[in-house]
């Protein structure tokens, strides 16, 4: 019989597994590097205080990208820099993010994704940059299968109708 992990085990097994995918996703929806790895310890220091509320330890990862969501959407209604400093600079070899230099084509699809509404965007993020399943986005988001489904179409259908509008 094997014995459940500690809070702390559950924790950084969770952080092992997932903190690369959810600084990806904080960086969907903040420019700032060191800002997205904040927001994402953050979430894991509230779910830490939090864990013994949730019941089913594998909507954990569900529960984490919700937190990271809702943390982006308030740095970026503050507008703040970070959630405590900005470290300096690095000279060191920058990752592949910091080196991608987004085209053209890349910034409109961004632009008009950031101007649907906040179900629509936040869907399609999880669907197609993180590669989330419909019932993985619901679990995330705390909607019904049918809804995201929904949000998803009715995105995609206005994020086309913006693309074309630009053209």
């Amino acid at each position: 019989m094997t014995l459940p992990p500690s809070v702390d085990e559950a924790i950084v097994d969770l952080f092992n597994e997932h903190a690369r995918s959810l600084v990806r996703l904080a960086r969907f929806f903040v420019d700032d590097r060191n800002a997205a790895e904040d927001l994402v310890q953050e979430a894991f220091l509230r779910l830490h205080g939090s864990f013994h509320r949730v019941e089913n330890r594998d909507r954990a990862v569900a529960y984490l990208r919700s937190i990271v969501l809702n943390l982006a959407r308030d740095h970026n209604r503050r507008g703040l820099l970070s959630l405590r400093h900005r470290l300096p600079e690095q000279e060191g070899p920058m990752s592949v993010e910091d080196r991608l230099v987004m085209r053209e084509d890349q910034r409109e699809v961004f632009d008009a994704l950031q101007s649907l509404p906040k179900r629509q965007r936040d869907c399609l993020a999880l669907r197609y940059y993180l590669n989330l399943s419909p019932p993985d986005i619901a679990a995330t988001l705390d909607l019904s299968v049918n809804s995201v489904k929904t949000h998803l179409r009715r995105g995609l259908d206005a994020l086309e109708a913006r693309l074309e509008a630009r053209r």
